[in-house]
């Protein structure tokens, strides 16, 4: 948590655009991601414009947590963008999964108004197929790899499992 903060006057020739995105994607990023936090600062050398994006979604009731993070790059210049989103969605009940991607992009815009737009197009369209290729791997690939019963062909009476006698009960044979 930062303390004593103070104010900072934004030393930078393109002071104008960097308020107005910040405006643009604050109001943008805070539709899609509410509890999100942006940035938008020049660089070190005063010759582009930094887009930051990190939005957390905590849901410890149904086991998993996420996160979206993007960052991009203006270059004031000629308003062109280049950027990488990346998420990284944990799910932990009976196990553990991790899902961690990324995905690099390269837009333009003519003024603020349409960076931030292109920005929004940009992420709406991975969301959606990140989307699909979870209803993908949900209907195909991991239905398929589960075991629909043991290889005993029955099921498993798990609340009786301390009582099972391996060898005889489960497998049928004769323990010794």
């Amino acid at each position: 948590m930062a303390s004593n903060a103070q104010s900072h006057t934004l030393d930078t020739q393109h002071a104008d655009i960097v308020q107005s995105l910040l405006k643009s994607f604050s109001a943008a990023a805070t539709e899609h991601f509410p509890s999100s936090k942006v940035g938008v600062f020049p660089t070190e050398s005063d010759s582009s414009i930094a887009i930051l994006l990190v939005a957390n979604k905590y849901s410890p009731q149904n086991f998993w947590n996420g996160r979206w993070r993007s960052t991009y790059l203006l270059n004031p210049t000629n308003n062109s963008v280049t950027g990488t989103i990346k998420v990284d969605v944990h799910y932990y009940e009976d196990g553990n999964v991790r899902m961690s991607t990324n995905k690099k992009v390269e837009l333009s815009g003519s003024n603020p108004d349409g960076i931030v737009r292109e920005i929004a197009k940009a992420e709406n369209k991975f969301q959606e197929a990140l989307n699909r290729a979870f209803s993908t791997l949900a209907e195909g690939s991991f239905k398929g790899l589960r075991r629909q019963l043991p290889v005993t062909r029955q099921r498993v009476e798990w609340e009786k499992i301390a009582g099972y006698r391996l060898g005889q009960d489960i497998g049928g044979g004769r323990s010794k």
